[in-house]
This record gives C-alpha cells, structure tokens and sequence, in this order.
C-alpha cells in the first residue's frame, strides 16, 4: 500500500506548506505514550486534530509491516559542513537529507570551518537553516574549547545566550583532564550537557581500522578498543568529581563502539552518574570485515553461539576491500561489539541512536584508505539499518522509534527545544514520519539528497521507504508519486 492511496496525492503540497492529511488504517508509534497499535490520524493545518485507537474488526489486517506512523526523528549528531566544507553539504542539503531520512530536528556539530565557538555563529547557522526552506528544526552544539584546539574553554556563556544546546569539541576530543573537568563544571551552572567523543588520541595517532584480524590481513594500522575505554573512564571519573560540586552536570557520550565502554556506562548508570550515550546505526549493522569486501549484516557474522565467523573460511567477501567510504571515527568494530551495541540499544544501556552523518567531498573520499576522510553520510540510511536488524528479531520495532524520539529528547531536557515533538497527541503540531516498512528502495547518487560522495550502501536495497515527513506541521519530504 502506498501514501498515495491512503490520502492522496494533493497537486498544490509543496515543501514548507502546512499539511492536511487523513491516514486511515496505519500502524503508529507513539512512545510517548507507551502504546503503539492501529490507529487513523487526521493532520488539518498542520495540526493533528485526532488520533483513532482501533479495535477488533477495524484493525483486522493491520500491522507494523506495512505503513508506520512514528513521532519525526531526532538526530543527536550531524556534521553539516557550513560554513567551510560546503561542497560536502550545506544546511540546506542537509537539512534536506535529514528529511528524506525522516528526521525532523537535526542537532548540528561545530566542527566548521572556522568552528562554531562564538555566538555570531550559531546565529549564522539559524538564518542558514531558515534560508533554506525546510521546516526542519536546525540545532546547534557550541564548541567546548576555544578553535577546538583543547587549550582553553570557548566562550560557553556567549553560545549559551546565542542558544546552543551542549558543548562538544567532537573530532578533537580534549584531552587535558583539567581543562574538561571544568568544561563539566562551567556548562553544568549553564544547564547545558557536554557532548565527549571518547578517544584517547595516544592509543589512535596514525591508526586506520579497528585493532584486529582484519586489520592485520589487510596491512592497516590497529585502532585499539583501549582508546575508547580508557577515555570513557577518564570522562566518568571527572563526572563523578564533578556532580558532588554541581549537580547540574551531564556527559553524554557519542558514538560508542566497544562492548567494554558500554559496560561502563552501564555501571556508571547503575551508579547513579548523569551520563547518557548513543550508538551510530552503522556501529549496530556493519563490522570490520566490510574493510575486506563483505556486505553481511553484522548480526550474520556471529554463529549460533555468537563466536566470529571467519569471511574468507565463509567465502563472505564479495566486494573490492579498502572501500575508503568505509572509514569512519570510530572504526567499525567487531561482530562481538556490534552485538554487544544491539544489547545496550535493547536494554537501555544506549539511550538514543544518532547517526553522525558525515559527509564528505570527493576530494577528501576517492582516495586511498588510509588518507581519506573519516565519516559515512548516514542520515538518510540510519532507518533502513535499523529496520534491517528489527527484521531479524534482534530489537523491537518500537525500541528503535523510542531511541530515534524519545531518547534523544530526554537527553537535550524535557521542557526543552524538541521534547514537545516526541509525542504524537491531539491537538500538537504535527511532527511526523510516514514509512513503508513493505517498500524497500535502493540507496544511490539518484536516491539521496546528501551532498556526500559515495555511499559504503551503493547499490544496496533497504527496507522502509520514507513516504512523508512533517516538521513543524509543514511538509519537510514526500516520496515521488509512482508511476
């Protein structure tokens, strides 16, 4: 079934303009409220005037395989390259992308070129987005240091005023313990949470690919899960200090790789420490062996007593290795630590999923491995991967919206700038997406609106085409009418 037959196709819906729709017989998600079901939903103005819970021989037939109603995406981490890189993307482009992916607010990190640490700048970046005509929200991540150069803190309270929602030095995490406790301390006073990309920089210099067999098959330097691990217990050590002289504090740590770091949050949790985390959907479906020329899910790379399958004893290696698209910071890892990610993701370990959506020129990626950029442009594919692993009995359906909703929401702060777009309730701007869990599409340069070159998922068919997305009440993305 198609968006088309459900509620049309009015020839005068353009992008920007509020939205009338009448979904009748779709599969929704609100985890907001806990409850997910058959339901129709009535969308006048951009605004939803009903949700109809259906019962007995109204919901006869319907299922979360077919069309699916969820609150609209939200995207912790993505790099939108303006200003500085705009031949990888723009806000505009991105902000495109992130609707096709189905998100509807996207925060921003500040790793431009120059970084955003002053206030000018993110307000820069607010007329970028409101330029662009995409009614997606656009928010802005601060950069921790001054020039993200790890000496000396930016201007927190300037980014604070100018409305960043956190801190972050992502891609050069700071290394100096000193200079991040108090970063920890200075934007706890600020309400605002600090955004660590945990690596230690002593374990890396020079590292391409995960420290491993793969690796060293392949002749590239190892990236050990040490480096991960030694900073995330660094980072929870000064958290810990920290909330005893402001309890306001808060780590989120992004991107986490390593069962062994996800261990660790999950006792610093049970722990009581403030601190949250979130998983790429590449670190949950992809592994190291795609550096070899396998194209397995990373859940088809465990046996049934989840020990490593050899790829070239499974002749899995299908693919031309060293595919630069597949660098990426951190490496993909392990099927052992892909698994281990898939746990914390169902047992709430990993409170949301961001895509670290990175895209990058062609300059920077048709290149050899070990020079080229590090970074996927995931945002438009993170669904389809998620779905994959929903597919294969590994999460539920319901648990992925939660962490691509909910999750995120709680960790920028309830009451705060996308909590009120988590829900899907009568009478609320409509903030949505429609997919079709029945309809896979192909991911390829005429399929994504990324800037980005090149895709590790070319040619690749994923499940989940994204029918509809609606920001804000208005129209932000629709799949071209068939036929």
């Amino acid at each position: 079934m198609t968006l088309a037959a459900l509620a049309g196709r009015p020839a005068d819906r353009a992008i920007g303009k509020p939205v009338d729709l009448d979904l009748s017989g779709a599969w929704l998600v609100d985890p907001g409220a806990g409850r997910e079901g058959p339901a129709d939903l009535v969308i006048e103005a951009g605004q939803i005037r009903s949700v109809t819970w259906l019962n007995g021989h109204d919901a006869a037939g319907i299922d979360d395989r077919g069309i699916v109603v969820a609150p609209g995406f939200i995207d912790l981490h993505a790099h939108l390259r303006e200003p500085g890189g705009t031949a990888a993307e723009t806000i505009a482009s991105g902000l495109a992308a992130a609707a096709h992916g189905g998100f509807t607010t996207v925060c921003a990190m500040p790793n431009t070129t120059p970084p955003v640490d002053r206030g000018a700048m993110v307000s820069a970046a607010s007329v970028a987005a409101e330029r662009s005509g995409s009614p997606v929200r656009l928010l802005q991540l601060g950069a921790l240091t001054a020039g993200r150069a790890g000496e000396q803190l930016a201007a927190l309270g300037e980014l604070a005023a100018a409305g960043v929602v956190g801190f972050s030095d992502d891609g050069s995490p700071v290394q100096d313990a000193a200079l991040f406790r108090n970063a920890l301390l200075y934007a706890g006073m600020l309400g605002l949470l600090v955004v660590d990309h945990p690596e230690d920089l002593r374990l890396t210099a020079g590292a391409e690919a995960n420290e491993g067999l793969v690796a060293t098959v392949l002749g590239l330097r190892g990236w050990p899960a040490a480096a991960e691990t030694e900073a995330v217990a660094r980072d929870l050590a000064l958290l810990a200090d920290v909330v005893r002289d402001e309890p306001r504090a808060r780590l989120h740590l992004t991107h986490l790789s390593t069962a062994g770091a996800l261990a660790q949050v999950r006792a610093a949790k049970a722990a009581g420490l403030p601190v949250t985390c979130d998983l790429t959907p590449h670190h949950l479906a992809l592994t190291d062996e795609w550096l070899a020329g396998a194209r397995r899910w990373a859940w088809e790379a465990l046996d049934g007593d989840g020990a490593p399958r050899d790829p070239w004893r499974d002749h899995a290696l299908v693919a031309a290795p060293y595919d630069a698209a597949l660098r990426v910071n951190p490496p993909l890892r392990s099927a052992a630590d892909a698994r281990a990610c898939l746990e914390a993701l169902v047992d709430g370990t990993a409170d949301a999923i961001a895509t670290d959506h990175a895209p990058h020129a062609q300059v920077d990626k048709a290149v050899e491995f070990g020079v080229a950029r590090p970074g996927i442009a995931g945002i438009e594919t993170a669904l389809g991967l998620l779905l994959g692993a929903v597919d294969a009995g590994l999460v539920p359906l319901r648990r992925v919206i939660e962490a691509l909703t909910i999750g995120p929401a709680r960790i920028l702060g309830r009451g705060g700038p996308a909590d009120e777009r988590a829900a899907i309730t009568g009478g609320a701007v409509a903030d949505l997406v429609v997919f079709d869990r029945s309809a896979g599409w192909t991911v390829g340069a005429g399929t994504l609106l990324t800037r980005g070159f090149g895709h590790p998922l070319e040619g690749r068919e994923l499940a989940g085409e994204v029918l509809l997305t609606v920001a804000a009440g208005r129209l932000a993305f629709e799949a071209p009418a068939a036929g």
